[in-house]
């Protein structure tokens, strides 16, 4: 099915969330628990439901007595693989009131870019759901490189919406929405809609954001709005604490109409432009 608007949201068959590092991590480590409510709720519903969770690096800093996020890789490496255990407790026992369990699937870029590893995910994760369980994918840090790394989570969870065809995918932030230009600068203006052959270059959205705990930023998160809208994927740009708000069909974010007609993701590639 193709939504047209924020109101088809609520009876989406399949939808992916991402939440980033910086949502979930340090003191918002709390924020775990109304944003695995919403996707319980969902879930209820009958929605199939993907969370697509940065935050490895982040969860596992204090681990490694470390005060902010580490430059080089090996560190980065380390600091994943305990954090990643971390991260998935963490859901898992948020989700165990509601009895839903959560299945870990980490990827690389070369695993969407090679044919056989692509459908051995898709396969994998079709199964998960149709066993009611809640995929959390990550980008696999332990053994990505700087070369092949997906760059930020908005360009995986935009490539995974494509990998399981989904009908939405909400893509969650620290600001209500996205604005023409820096929301703290003069004359910012929130965007509530973006058409299919809107052009977004007039606006500023800044470079890529490196904080202490992870990557992304505006940019990367309209980049990955528009190639999943064009791929005819409804997306939704808002804060991760109106998560329920977004999954209600609510009127909040800024939303990216996707195609009108589904474009197929070919065999042997995955979609990697808009």
């Amino acid at each position: 099915m193709t939504l047209i608007d924020r109101a088809g949201i609520p009876g989406a068959r399949r939808v992916v969330v991402k939440v980033g590092s910086s949502s979930i991590s340090g003191d918002n480590a709390a924020k775990i628990q109304p944003l695995v409510e919403a996707l319980a709720g969902a879930h209820a519903a009958g929605t199939e439901v993907v969370l697509v969770s940065s935050g490895a690096i982040a969860t596992g800093m204090p681990f490694l007595a470390l005060d902010e996020r580490p430059s080089d890789l090996a560190t980065q490496q380390a600091a994943a693989a305990v954090g990643q255990n971390v991260l998935i407790y963490r859901y898992q026992e948020a989700l165990r009131p509601f009895r839903i369990v959560a299945g870990q699937v980490l990827l690389t870029a070369g695993d969407l870019e090679n044919p056989t590893h692509r459908s051995n995910a898709r396969r994998a994760m079709e199964r998960l759901l149709g066993l009611r369980i809640l995929p959390i994918v990550n980008e696999n840090d332990t053994v990505a490189t700087h070369e092949i790394r997906f760059g930020d989570n908005d360009r995986l969870a935009a490539l995974v919406a494509q990998l399981v065809g989904a009908d939405a995918l909400i893509l969650l932030s620290d600001i209500a929405c996205l604005y023409t230009r820096p929301p703290d600068e003069p004359g910012a203006r929130p965007i509530v809609d973006v058409g299919t052959g809107d052009d977004l270059s007039g606006y500023e959205f800044g470079s890529v954001v490196v904080n202490s705990v992870g990557t992304g930023g505006a940019a990367t998160k309209a980049s990955a709005a528009k190639l999943a809208a064009a791929s005819g994927i409804a997306t939704l740009v808002t804060s991760a604490d109106l998560v329920q708000a977004a999954l209600a069909g609510d009127q909040v974010g800024t939303f990216f109409v996707p195609q009108p007609v589904r474009t197929p993701v070919p065999t042997g590639a995955i979609r990697t432009t808009a």
